[in-house]
């Protein structure tokens, strides 16, 4: 299935068998592959959400998993003074980011791949050059590419402290571009929300958006 406007053209890669085969990416010639790391190679929403709830303690119940997914792809830290501002909180945003990230690290063995879009990057490793384009930080995405096995599939990995305006804004994947070396308008960038989806669009690239994996009831 293929969404079109005047500005993008939007792909939908889902967790059918077959998909990372079968998968129908926007027409054109892309000279650049970026990527999204947390729910779209990733499947780490549901660990960052249970770090989230661990750090924020007897405030948990304020940040609801609904309104997690909602700021998805948006830099843990601005998320952290998001919440003080909303809710008249007084959270210390370094030592609640610290604590976070800590209880993720701790949880990362559970970690698995959203297998049809790392099939993609494996197949187009050596052919076409790739980035990662996150808002989490370094050691996080870091480590959860080194988990899964596919670091060193990309060129570049930009994370939050490469930019100073996160997702929606498009500096994330204007940085990747940068790094590659490719003119955004020929890069095609994969993302598992509507926030990612909105900076891709405001970088001038094309997108596929990566539906969430199915899981238990």
């Amino acid at each position: 299935m293929e969404i079109r406007d005047r500005r993008s053209t939007v792909g939908v890669v889902t967790d059918q068998p077959g998909d990372a085969l079968s998968l129908k990416l926007p027409p054109g010639d892309f000279a650049a592959y970026i990527f999204d790391c947390d729910g779209t190679l990733a499947d780490t929403m549901p660990t960052h959400y249970k770090a989230w709830q661990a750090a924020l303690g007897q405030h948990a119940a304020k940040f609801p998993e609904a309104m997690f997914y909602e700021l998805g792809g948006v830099p843990t830290r601005h998320i952290v003074e998001l919440l003080n501002e909303r809710h008249g909180l007084t959270l210390q945003v370094d030592e609640t980011v610290a604590h976070k990230e800590a209880v993720f690290l701790e949880l990362s063995p559970e970690i698995a791949a959203i297998e049809p879009v790392v099939a993609i990057a494996r197949r187009l490793h050596g052919q076409k050059p790739m980035a990662v384009a996150s808002g989490g930080h370094r050691r996080i995405v870091t480590n959860t590419l080194r988990a899964l096995g596919i670091l060193d599939l990309f060129a570049a990995v930009v994370t939050a402290e490469d930019y100073e305006r996160g997702k929606p804004a498009p500096d994330p994947f204007l940085e990747a571009a940068r790094r590659l070396g490719i003119a955004p308008e020929l890069c095609l960038v994969f993302e598992d929300t509507a926030t990612g989806i909105a900076a891709a669009t405001a970088a001038g690239m094309q997108s596929v958006l990566v539906a969430a994996p199915r899981r238990a009831a």
